[in-house]
């Protein structure tokens, strides 16, 4: 039995047990997932879930928020997505800790698997947080020439934008103010904020401001269709959906948990079919 779980704060309704346990179903792997919500959300209390979960003889787990940045303080090993992104959501557990960011490769996967090899080119990117922090980086890794960062907290977006700089790309935050001008200019339009979730329904940007770019990304994936990204079809976009990166991070997570190269393909179709999962958009 593999034994892997998951470590946040309001993870009741994640569907990370459900992708899990129908990949280890696919190839032939007992597994059991579990959901695991520390005490409170200091590193302490992260610390002493994490060591349970060892003790317990897991094999790994995934990590969100608000802990995947505390959870690479825990790690003896980091690969180099987390040594660039500065967070983990996926911690391999033996005798040493190794950490890995699949929202970063994630992301870079489900975009070459709806656009391929296009360029994402001047990219804004609104949401500052873990997801927006993997997407930007990941950005990069895919011909983006900018990345223009809004976020209602400006010194987080201030944050990101200097440690893109300082890691050799180009960077620069966005004001309110600019934040149209930047939508107009841009390739690529990212909403990485909870924005458009069913819990808090809207859109981040005017419908107004779609039309004449080239793609978009929304994080959100509950709904699948998201304001943001009926919009950028509307609009004319090519449209990556948080539903590509959750199922995406979720195999290179497996992957890694378990060592069995994944079919994604036919991963993705299982899992839609299993769970009803419909869209219009992909």
């Amino acid at each position: 039995m593999i034994k892997l779980g998951l470590i946040g704060l309001s993870i009741a309704q994640s569907r990370a047990p459900s992708l899990h346990i129908m990949l280890g179903e696919l190839y032939g792997r007992q597994l059991s997932y579990e959901l695991h919500e520390p005490r409170d959300a200091s590193p302490e209390a992260f610390r002493e879930t994490l060591d349970t979960l060892r003790s317990q003889g897991y094999s790994g787990c995934n990590v969100t928020f608000p802990y995947k940045q505390i959870a690479v303080k825990e790690a003896n090993h980091i690969n180099e997505a987390v040594r660039l992104v500065g967070s983990t959501n996926t911690l391999s557990l033996g005798d040493a800790v190794d950490a890995a960011n699949t929202d970063y490769t994630g992301f870079i996967r489900g975009y070459r698997g709806r656009l391929g090899d296009m360029p994402a080119g001047r990219v804004l990117l609104i949401g500052a947080g873990g997801v927006g922090r993997a997407v930007a980086f990941g950005v990069f890794e895919l011909g983006a020439t900018e990345v223009l960062v809004y976020d209602l907290n400006e010194d987080g977006a201030r944050a990101l934008a200097d440690a893109l700089n300082a890691s050799g790309f180009k960077a620069s935050i966005v004001t309110a103010d600019e934040l149209d001008a930047a939508a107009r200019s841009a390739d690529g339009l990212v909403n990485c904020t909870p924005v458009g979730h069913y819990k808090t329904p809207g859109n981040p940007l005017s419908p107004a401001l779609f039309g004449g770019q080239k793609w978009a990304f929304d994080a959100v994936y509950t709904p699948l269709d998201t304001e943001f990204l009926i919009e950028a079809d509307r609009g004319g976009l090519k449209v990556v959906s948080g539903f590509d990166l959750f199922i995406y991070q979720g195999i290179d997570a497996f992957e890694i948990f378990t060592g069995i190269e994944v079919d994604a393909g036919k991963a993705l179709e299982m899992f839609k079919q299993k769970f009803e999962i419909s869209s219009n958009l992909i």
